[in-house]
């Protein structure tokens, strides 16, 4: 089916032409450059067979045309031979392209109008060739031979430049799609790390019960409460269950968030990225936010899942604190050894007497309008992320227009590449 609309598109394009030489039926038309084109963005089709397909169409539209036209003095015959030499250009032009189809993408766009300009040229004298012998006329005119190779250079340069740009066009239409899936992967796995730190909090606390249970179950037996510590060892073992469950819940989690095998990023485009989806994030809630970034230090780190994860609790916590209009600044700057990332923000702040408690696990000043609390991984859980390198996470003395500011510093060594 495709190979038979290109037909078509050429043969009516072909009608769309020029006589360049005197007396003759050789015509300079659209058809050889809808051809070409169309072979370009097409390159899966077998271009030998399509080159057939359009010469046939050419030859059986051409025919019919002299038919519709003169009727009364319309010979089959002569129709043929007038513009059987056109067929033979089309079937020339696929079997040219055929050689060439094979390295189509990975030629340069000046070296494939060279190769595709030859073919031009060599299918233009096959037709001549042809032409020719069937009405006797000079087989060679070096007038005509100039004139084609000028034509066949400007009709090929000028197509394949057409779809260079389309093709480029393409690619970097395909690559933002890739780099806001990427986007959206890593915003993923940055949620989940958040959620491997409650679990592993979680595991800590079931393994501590667990113990404890069991230290029950004993003193219950020396008692010689034995009733009471099969109730304990049963409950005992139902926490042992819930324990192994998740288990192979953060086995799965860790699969999904594994920054031994993580490609890594720069500084500058782990915060360019949270700037990023938090803009989002603040036009999804009505609110004007500007977000301002300023990165003082910049190299490349693997650890750019924990690193988002938790500038973007940070930054998403500011964009809920401002009310309607306001300004995020995010900053990073090194000082003796430490990479300090600073999220600052004109938001309505934290109550004095709610300082000291905001680094608390459960601790929170967001709830929605049927009382429920919000549901981040929380400033504890943020801390206990930064406190996994070795670093310090605070809140800071309010800065500029009482701005609130948090700073998580991470010992440089622990986060550079290849170190």
């Amino acid at each position: 089916m495709q190979i038979t609309v290109v037909a078509i598109v050429v043969a009516v394009a072909g009608e769309f032409k020029i006589n360049p030489f005197i007396g003759e039926v050789f015509r300079i038309g659209l058809g050889s450059s809808a051809f070409l084109f169309l072979l370009l963005l097409m390159s899966h089709l077998p271009y030998w067979r399509t080159g057939i397909a359009a010469g046939a169409t050419v030859l059986l539209f051409r025919v019919t045309f002299d038919g519709a036209a003169s009727a009364d003095t319309f010979q089959l015959i002569d129709s043929v031979k007038t513009h059987f030499s056109a067929m033979l250009y089309y079937v020339v032009f696929g079997a040219g392209m055929n050689l060439v189809q094979r390295r189509l993408h990975q030629l340069n766009p000046l070296i494939l109008g060279a190769c595709v300009s030859l073919i031009d040229v060599a299918s233009n004298e096959a037709e001549l060739l042809m032409r020719s012998a069937a009405f006797g006329l000079p087989y060679f005119q070096s007038g005509q031979w100039l004139l084609i190779s000028v034509i066949a250079v400007v009709r090929s340069y000028f197509t394949t430049g057409i779809y260079s740009s389309i093709a480029v066009h393409q690619m970097r239409s395909v690559h933002a799609e890739q780099q806001k899936r990427i986007e959206q992967m890593i915003n993923v796995g940055s949620g989940l790390y958040g959620e491997v730190f409650y679990l592993r909090k979680s595991m800590d606390a079931i393994e501590q019960i667990t113990a404890k249970s069991h230290d029950l179950y004993g003193r219950l037996n020396e008692d010689g409460l034995n009733d009471y510590g099969r109730a304990v060892l049963g409950i005992t073992q139902q926490i042992h269950e819930v324990k192994k469950d998740s288990q192979r819940i953060l086995a799965g989690l860790m699969k999904l968030v594994d920054l031994e095998s993580a490609p890594e990023m720069t500084l500058a485009e782990i915060v360019e990225l949270v700037g990023k989806s938090n803009g989002e994030y603040s036009r999804m809630l009505k609110k004007d936010v500007r977000i301002e970034k300023d990165v003082g230090i910049d190299y490349r780190t693997a650890h750019y899942i924990p690193l988002i994860t938790v500038l973007n609790n940070l930054a998403a916590n500011s964009v809920e604190a401002i009310e309607r209009h306001g300004t995020i600044r995010i900053r990073v700057r090194e000082r003796q050894g430490e990479t300090i990332f600073i999220v600052s923000d004109t938001g309505t702040g934290i109550a004095e007497q709610d300082k000291d408690m905001v680094f608390e696990p459960g601790f929170t000043t967001k709830f929605d309008q049927e009382g429920v609390a919000a549901t981040g991984i929380g400033l504890s859980h943020v801390r206990a992320i930064v406190g996994s390198f070795a670093g310090r996470f605070f809140l800071t003395e309010p800065g500029r227009d009482a701005e609130t500011t948090f700073a998580a510093a991470f010992p440089t060594v622990k986060l550079k590449k290849g170190v």
